[in-house]
């Protein structure tokens, strides 16, 4: 074997085991609380052997049909340039329908809306996995019970301050834990099925049928319960560009779809032996000796599903804000090395109290279950309609495979959704609020920048026809290189029309730049820069970033030196306008008095295009302009 192709092989070994620390946490501590909950006594279904098999055989094939074939196999095949998750899948689908824009505003609206259920799903997985972890406790001594929560508080609070941090140096023992989470899940659920093997019964998926449809509304509300084994699962298409397809796939069918196939049976196996052990049939699969290290790792795992969900929430963020979402929001970059290794102040502090008051509410996973699985199966139900759109005007397949390749998990996704709606007034409200909310503020926001862009666009001069009559007595001319930034590259910046106005002079080189965030995730830095000559040693640039990117002015401008523009940054002055957003009530304002209330609250909380585009502080120069809107 070559050195090449050995070195290929560890690289993949390591990305695997990687991948299991980060992208299955959520999934992976799902037999803390989903068989729990798929047989809850609430149901009124009787726990006999005909229905623990069916609920078994109910949670083996939605990992099968939702997780194995939906996802891994064929969901993950719809990349971005190797990116994956809602926001990837959104400018994948856009770039897809170009030619067809009468679909844009409604895809846009939920792609966004997906992304809003991943925030309303971000909160609830702390809570709930951190919960269900401790409530071992309970199983060990009842009088553990009242303290369980206020150890979910203190833990929680902990993740969280851990945060600014950076994950780097704790993410390297992640992948190590969750072997041992999942080798612990496989062994406990083989010593289960040795008790009682009538459980393998339950690969046949006519068991599954029955269960689902002999008990009338119970069997339909039961599907909500049954979704909390597949919780996470977005996960795996979210963090597909950090990993690859591959050491996903391997670390699915090698290790984790197994282990959690074991331990639910071994979990159904002693419920068979003992009805009584459902109260917390995960735990009572292990000896008492064994509960308190059992307890412990199963907080490391909640810990790490956690974090999981934060990174993949501060991942989504960023690219909202990069696609035009939401506002710039300060980005701390904890790695050197690692450009995914960020934290979002602003948003790590408003997810703690949340998470908080979360657990301080419901205050154990079970009353918690109603909350969970809306957000899955509302990301699940959109994943499968914006992947329609790629295969068919992206990938140009006939329509009639298009529709039968996406039909049958539109229909599994409905009935999941249906299942959780109903659970909407016991907590399902939850998620659905968060998201409600996270929607209206990026719909707010991206309908505003337009609006916004309107007003300066009709309220300036265009630079096509200002710079032949400027020059046509030209101002007096100072050294060195003035950088105008604008959003509109075909319209005079107000920078400049306020430096000529209070200052009458004009640099010896005049740029206007634009930044231009792409639909694709990554743009090479020689490819990022377009250079206009516009005479009279003036230029329009246009810099081009993918939403992965990290924009950085200073350095995308050394790529224009091979376009014939170089820069010297100690020359350079880079002139920004802000913009005081005002509302105006006027029938053309283009949105409702209080949309703009919110528009103009979330510009005075941005963060500086001086830090989000990494412009060197000491070389900008401010200029304020006041818009009504």
């Amino acid at each position: 074997m070559s050195s090449q192709s050995t070195a290929h092989k560890s690289s993949r070994i390591a990305l695997t085991i990687a991948a299991l620390g980060v992208v299955f946490g959520d999934i992976g501590t799902s037999p803390l609380y989903a068989l729990k909950e798929t047989f809850n006594p609430k149901y009124g279904i009787a726990l006999t052997e005909m229905s623990v098999l069916g609920g078994l055989s109910s949670v083996l094939w939605a990992l099968m049909l939702v997780v194995s074939l939906k996802y891994v196999v064929l969901v993950m095949r719809a990349d971005n340039h190797g990116e994956g998750g809602t926001m990837s899948l959104l400018a994948l689908v856009l770039e897809s329908i170009k030619d067809h824009p009468k679909w844009k505003p409604y895809l846009i609206v939920l792609g966004v809306f997906g992304t809003s259920l991943f925030f309303g799903d971000a909160v609830i997985t702390p809570a709930m996995t951190v919960l269900s972890a401790l409530e071992g406790l309970a199983v060990v001594q009842h009088s553990f019970t009242p303290y369980i929560m206020p150890i979910a508080v203190g833990i929680i609070i902990g993740i969280f301050a851990l945060q600014r941090k950076g994950t780097s140096k704790v993410g390297a023992i992640f992948g190590p834990i969750t072997i041992l989470w999942f080798l612990v899940l496989s062994i406990s659920g083989i010593h289960g099925i040795i008790q009682n093997p009538t459980v393998v019964k339950a690969l046949n998926p006519i068991y599954a049928i029955h269960f689902l449809t002999a008990h009338g509304l119970a069997s339909f509300l039961i599907l909500g319960a049954v979704v909390l084994a597949v919780t996470g699962v977005e996960s795996l298409y979210g963090d597909m560009g950090h990993f690859g397809k591959s050491p996903i796939r391997t670390a699915w069918f090698a290790l984790v779809f197994p282990s959690l196939v074991l331990n639910y049976f071994g979990q159904g196996a002693i419920i068979l032996q003992d009805p009584s052990t459902i109260s917390n049939p995960f735990y009572n699969l292990f000896p008492d000796w064994a509960l308190y290290p059992i307890i412990a790792l199963a907080t490391c795992a909640a810990v790490i599903a956690s974090q999981a969900c934060i990174a993949g929430t501060y991942s989504l963020t960023k690219q909202a804000v990069q696609l035009g979402f939401l506002p710039r929001l300060k980005v701390v970059q904890t790695s050197a090395s690692e450009i995914g290794q960020i934290y979002l102040p602003g948003v790590t502090a408003l997810m703690m109290i949340v998470v908080v008051l979360i657990v301080i509410s419901f205050k154990t996973s079970t009353a918690l279950a109603f909350a969970y699985g809306i957000a899955v199966t509302g990301g699940m139900l959109i994943t499968s309609t914006l992947t329609f759109f790629v295969i068919y005007y992206g990938w140009k397949l006939p329509l009639w495979l298009c529709v039968a390749a996406t039909s049958v998990f539109l229909t599994i996704d409905i009935a999941l959704f249906s299942a959780c709606v109903i659970k909407v007034f016991h907590g399902g409200w939850l998620p659905l609020l968060i998201a409600s909310i996270s929607l209206t503020l990026m719909l707010t926001w991206r309908r505003g920048r337009e609006v916004l862009f309107n007003r300066l666009r009709s309220s300036s001069v265009p630079l096509d026809v200002l710079l032949p009559s400027l020059f046509i007595s030209p101002p007096h001319r100072v050294p060195g290189t003035a950088v105008f930034l604008t959003a509109t590259p075909e319209a005079t910046p107000h920078a400049l029309l306020h430096n000529l106005n209070h200052n009458k002079v004009l640099h010896e080189r005049v740029v206007f730049l634009t930044v231009d965030v792409t639909n694709s995730p990554w743009i090479d830095m020689k490819d990022a820069c377009d250079v206009e000559d516009m005479g009279n040693n003036c230029f329009r640039v246009i810099i081009h970033f993918g939403f992965m990117n990290q924009p950085d002015i200073t350095q995308a401008l050394t790529a224009c030196e091979a376009k014939g523009l170089s820069f010297k940054m100690m020359e350079t002055s880079f002139f920004l306008s802000r913009e005081k957003i005002v509302p105006v009530a006027t029938m053309d304002s283009g949105m409702p008095m209080w949309r703009e209330h919110i528009f103009a609250t979330m510009a005075r909380n941005a963060g500086t295009a001086v830090d989000h585009f990494n412009i060197p502080t000491n070389r900008v120069i401010e200029l304020g302009t006041q818009v009504e809107i």
